[in-house]
């Protein structure tokens, strides 16, 4: 049983060095900064996944993510999940949108040595508002830094903060991920909390490709090179070992974007091989693509299946715009979409620029700097560039 597909994505999102890679790899035993730039400069850059399996023993009935129980009980199998580990750094938001994209519920990590809310805080939370993630578990780390006293006032703070949100009534569970401190109730709270997702697997499959990669090592001989890798999470549907897929809106070749036609000659789930994968955690698709196309993330964003929505090189949106602007240090009026501005549109797994062309009430029509693969009501959110960065200011449906 322990081999089973992952039942369910969760994101672990946060301000950044609030401690989600540490907390993943409590949760799954696995570092997901694996990175030469992510290991150097001590935060997440790109999407890491790990799968964890979560059991619960016989004995004393504590939660936990090993198999033999700390009291050396036996622990009985629950069930397999697939963590997302995403950026928390503020120039990196349309990573996390990705993240947020190919999850069904989120774990939000706020710092209880530092004053609530962070402005990544803010942003991460309206994120995941807007990507429609409800299941919210909120978790006050870093507990072994501060007092008692300290901790009740950042409690406050957070509850404060998530008043009339989304996470208003999430539970928030206290730890100390660095020293293990209350993984156990967190893991009780997830099993309660977060059921798994129902999903329809008889539909057309669809995948957004959140990664591209390639695993060979330089110097490897030609007889023992691998096609390229896809890693991203199925939406909907199935697929198989042998099947044959197509990814949309492709490579750019003589200035036009042209789809790919790839076989499926593997599946990887949690890095253990699956004959047949289900829309349910993380996904490795082992292709016999050339690994030139996929390498350093070069497909991120496409999307991957049998039968595929359009290939947009321009979106009219129909928007809803925030009051405020989202994740600056001080309250910034959210202003009218303006002709000829330039957007940052994130679309499923994919992040692009739209130039502004025309402006109606609550709608705008917008060109894109790389074509996005999506269908007509699908979820955008908004950003626009101000002091330096990226700031989301809203959220657009495609018409």
């Amino acid at each position: 049983m322990k081999s089973t597909q992952p039942s369910i994505n969760i994101a672990i999102v946060g301000h950044v060095d609030h401690g989600k890679t540490t907390l993943t790899e409590k949760l799954s035993g696995k570092w997901t900064d694996t990175h030469s730039e992510e290991l150097k400069r001590g935060i997440t850059i790109r999407l890491g996944y790990a799968n964890a399996s979560f059991y619960k023993c016989e004995k004393c009935k504590k939660f936990t993510p090993l198999s033999k129980c700390e009291c050396g009980g036996k622990a009985k199998f629950l069930r397999k999940i697939s963590f997302v580990d995403s950026p928390g750094h503020e120039s990196l938001m349309a990573t996390m949108l990705a993240g947020a994209s190919i999850t069904d519920a989120a774990l939000l990590l706020i710092a209880a040595n530092e004053p609530c809310p962070q402005p990544q805080t803010k942003e991460h939370l309206m994120a995941l508002n807007m990507s429609e993630i409800k299941d919210i578990i909120i978790i006050q780390n870093k507990i072994d830094l501060v007092s008692k006293e300290e901790a009740l006032k950042n409690y406050k703070q957070i509850k404060k903060f998530v008043k009339g949100t989304i996470a208003e009534k999430a539970p928030i569970i206290p730890i100390s991920a660095q020293h293990n401190i209350n993984i156990d109730t967190l893991i009780e709270t997830i099993e309660k909390k977060f059921k798994n997702p129902k999903k329809d697997t008889k539909k057309n499959p669809l995948m957004f490709i959140a990664r591209s990669f390639d695993i060979n090592k330089p110097g490897s001989e030609i007889k023992n090179l691998h096609g390229g890798v896809l890693g991203g999470s199925l939406v909907q549907g199935k697929l198989k070992d042998k099947d044959e897929i197509e990814i949309r809106p492709g490579i750019k070749e003589k200035g036009e974007y042209k789809s790919i036609k790839a076989k499926i000659v593997g599946l990887e789930s949690g890095g253990e091989k699956v004959k047949e994968a289900l829309p349910y955690g993380s996904l490795a698709i082992l292709t016999e693509l050339d690994p030139s196309i996929v390498k350093n993330d070069n497909l991120a964003g496409n999307v991957l299946g049998k039968k595929l929505p359009e290939v947009r090189n321009e979106l009219t949106l129909k928007t809803d715009l925030l009051k405020t602007v989202i994740g600056t240090k001080k309250e910034i009026k959210t202003e009218n979409i303006k002709k000829l501005e330039n957007l940052m549109l994130n679309v499923n797994a994919a992040a692009t620029i739209g130039v502004v062309e025309e402006i109606k009430k609550n709608q705008v029509k917008v060109n894109l700097k790389l074509p996005v693969c999506a269908e007509k009501g699908t979820r955008v959110t908004i950003s626009r560039l101000i002091e330096s960065r990226w700031r989301l200011i809203g959220i657009g449906i495609i018409e």
